[in-house]
């Protein structure tokens, strides 16, 4: 299915009185700048909107007052909105609990996202997949609608684009990237303190769990693929949790020779939650083979079974390849 244009994206927006605005399961930077930033312009604009995420944000992300304004459920019925908004999602199965009400939802439905391997699932849909971030396709979106982007909301997008671009070091970051960057920063955005919270910051447990992490690399393919794999015991052994992981998938490709880092993350006993980050491999068709999918150089799926069973099926799907 194609895009709708922008101007129907923004008509869509306009026009609507009450709207549900829902990011992905395990929310990060983007899913909740994204989300949290429309939300905030809609607002503005005297709109009634809920921001729905099945999870609360993790205390890593909790840096504006925002992010505590998310609902675990919709407070009202799906009668009493006109427009039901998904940002940040790859597909409408990766919104959790809230899919059964998306189906069910008889009124306009928007799809916002940047994943290439979405299938445009909403009834309009602006689906940008040479965007690092869909933090850096609201702006546009919010502009061609007439709503301002404040210092609130140049900050929360901020956010999603400095996460979503490994703090600008990701190979999709474009001149664009950069464009966004700036008009965000003229807008009020403390780009240097949210990259500093995001990148640098880092509690002492974090600490403790990332060298017991990193200690346990496992190399494959000629050194060419790192696992790092987190168990349960190890969240419980230094007072973290999965909130705790981001960013650690990117450190292996710091190292000479690798092309593909993958964290295993064990949601619990034989389920694994991968996240796959490479510089040149598709690792978006490795992730599809599993059922799951983002992008070419930066994707995630889940994988069940033996640990030992799930490195050897994944090992040999980047082998295909590389």
């Amino acid at each position: 299915m194609a895009n709708n244009s922008l101007a129907e994206i923004a008509a869509i927006l306009k026009n609507c009185k009450t709207a549900a605005v829902c990011c992905h399961i395990r929310p990060d930077g983007d899913a909740l700048g994204s989300g949290l930033a429309l939300t905030a312009a809609l607002e503005n604009a005297g709109k009634k909107v809920y921001m729905l995420c099945e999870e609360q944000p993790p205390e890593r992300l909790s840096l504006f007052p925002a992010m505590y304004k998310t609902y675990q459920s919709l407070p009202v019925g799906l009668n009493d909105i006109d427009l039901f908004i998904v940002v940040d999602s790859a597909d409408v199965s990766r919104i959790g609990s809230f899919a059964s009400q998306f189906a069910a939802f008889k009124g306009n439905t928007l799809n916002i996202d940047h994943h290439i391997s979405n299938p445009r699932f909403a009834k309009y849909n602006y689906v940008v997949s040479d965007s690092t971030a869909t933090c850096e396709i609201m702006p546009e979106i919010l502009e061609k609608a007439g709503f301002e982007i404040t210092e609130e909301i140049a900050d929360l997008l901020a956010l999603g684009l400095l996460t979503d671009s490994g703090n600008f070091s990701h190979r999709d970051v474009s001149a664009k990237t950069f464009s966004v960057a700036a008009k965000l920063k003229e807008r009020g955005a403390d780009i240097c303190e949210i990259g500093y919270q995001m990148f640098t910051r880092q509690t002492k447990a974090r600490a403790k769990l990332y060298v017991k992490v990193l200690s346990g690399m496992r190399f494959a393919l000629e050194d060419k693929l790192v696992f790092l794999t987190v168990r349960q015991s190890d969240f419980e052994e230094t007072g973290t949790d999965k909130s705790h992981t981001e960013g650690f998938v990117d450190f292996p490709l710091s190292i000479d020779g690798v092309e593909v880092s993958i964290s295993l993350m064990e949601v619990k006993t034989n389920q694994y939650k991968a996240s796959l980050r490479s510089r040149r491999v598709n690792v978006n068709a490795v992730a599809e083979r599993f059922g799951g999918g983002g992008h070419v150089l930066a994707s995630g799926c889940m994988l069940f079974g033996e640990y030992e069973e799930v490195i050897d099926r994944i090992t040999h799907a980047v082998y295909q390849q590389i």
